[in-house]
């Protein structure tokens, strides 16, 4: 088996993800490109002191693909540079793992989807919530018909550290992020299509900017926070209204509630919240046979728990609980995984749970959301993809069999 050749673009953040593409004998890191210096020392100065290599560093991620004959390349970079990136790769023949969200606009997820067709080229993209153990077993239990045929999907999720990570950085901007829908909701939105079996052809929204646009700001100019986010990602930045020191622009709504209608005619609804004491993604399925529900998700456990018979009270606890521990390793041990996945699928082993035309329908259900928040809740229908981009597996780069 051939030691692969992979590239990261995006030292930073998300990037450190590239970590787990070692893999002796089946991967390494053998280059990294950011734009920002101290970006490119610490990715240098990790590799150094954590595996005893030395990655070749770039400033211009084009120079990185021309020169280092790459197996495959990591795109940890910002959402928005999401598309100028992974068309560039792909472009040169270059198989891709993109981080979510594909884009911050359909049609920019689309011409990414173009590009991997035309060129014949993998592509992954980073939907790893598909990997922890609880969305698993939710599936599973549905796919056993343990609650009949699924009719309704409801999501909650409480985000505390959103002024930390949303609303100091680029994420705050509309042309950055478009909306949050789309960082986090993308997230949440696939997992809705996963349990549900289908995509959404049919939302509307509401939602604000209802706290961040009232705390005080750094000044225009100060955009970056050189040291990154992990330096101001504080559990005593509480409560809300007494943070500080925000992004110069403040666009994006920080409450989000949309509503969607699948193809498969399941109904479902997504609620989202920046400024929660506590973080959790609660899942609700309801099915024509009984209903699940999972209490916390993938740190450092979960319940699901499971009702199958009628009572006219509320009970906490289900019929049936399945208690689901999290795996080793960064989110819930889904990180190692997804990675993993896309390193086999380069030797030509396929076992990866996520799809680039989930993606792109998770996205495009996000981005319809946010335009009908914005035009006062007017429903919105979600584009479908071609047929010969529906038909088309990415991981293989080839006709679905």
């Amino acid at each position: 088996m051939k030691e692969l050749r992979i590239g990261l673009i995006g030292c930073a953040g998300r990037g450190t993800l590239a970590d787990h593409a070692n893999l002796p004998g089946k991967a390494r890191v053998v280059a990294g490109a950011d734009r920002y210096p101290e970006q490119r020392q610490m990715f240098l100065d990790r590799y150094r002191e954590k595996y005893r290599t030395e990655p070749a560093v770039y400033t211009d991620y084009r120079e990185m693909i021309d020169k280092e004959q790459l197996d495959g390349v990591v795109i940890a970079s910002p959402d928005f540079l999401h598309e100028e990136h992974a068309v560039y790769a792909l472009g040169h023949r270059v198989p891709v793992y993109l981080e979510k969200p594909i884009a911050i606009a359909i049609d920019s997820a689309d011409r990414i989807l173009e590009a991997a067709y035309a060129g014949r080229t993998k592509l992954v993209i980073g939907h790893n919530m598909r990997y922890m153990a609880f969305v698993r077993k939710m599936k599973e239990i549905i796919d056993a018909g343990t609650i009949g045929e699924v009719r309704a999907v409801w999501c909650r999720h409480f985000v505390s550290y959103g002024g930390d990570a949303y609303f100091r950085d680029w994420h705050a901007r509309k042309a950055y992020s478009n909306s949050l829908l789309l960082q986090k909701g993308a997230h949440d939105i696939d997992v809705i299509h996963f349990l549900a079996g289908s995509r959404t052809v049919r939302v509307n929204g509401m939602g604000n900017l209802s706290v961040y646009d009232k705390l005080p700001r750094r000044p225009a100019g100060e955009e970056r926070i050189r040291e990154g986010i992990a330096s101001v990602w504080k559990t005593d930045h509480w409560p809300p209204l007494e943070q500080k020191e925000l992004y110069p622009v403040i666009e994006v709504e920080d409450v989000n509630m949309i509503n969607m209608q699948l193809a498969n005619g399941v109904m479902a609804s997504y609620e989202q919240c920046f400024y929660t004491p506590d973080t959790c993604r609660n899942y609700t399925v309801i099915g024509t046979r009984g209903r699940l529900e999972n209490y916390g998700d993938y740190s450092p456990k979960s319940d699901i728990q499971i009702w199958t018979r009628r009572t006219d009270n509320f009970r906490l606890e289900g019929d049936i609980t399945c208690r689901v521990d999290a795996s080793d390793g960064s989110h819930g041990g889904a990180d190692p995984l997804i990675i993993e996945s896309f390193i086999d699928a380069l030797h030509g082993v396929y076992d990866v749970w996520s799809t680039p035309q989930a993606a792109r329908y998770s996205v495009a259900a996000g981005c319809c959301g946010a335009d009908s928040i914005r035009s006062g809740g007017m429903p919105e229908n979600v584009p479908a993809l071609p047929d010969y981009l529906e038909n088309w597996d990415f991981a293989r780069a080839e006709e679905k069999k």
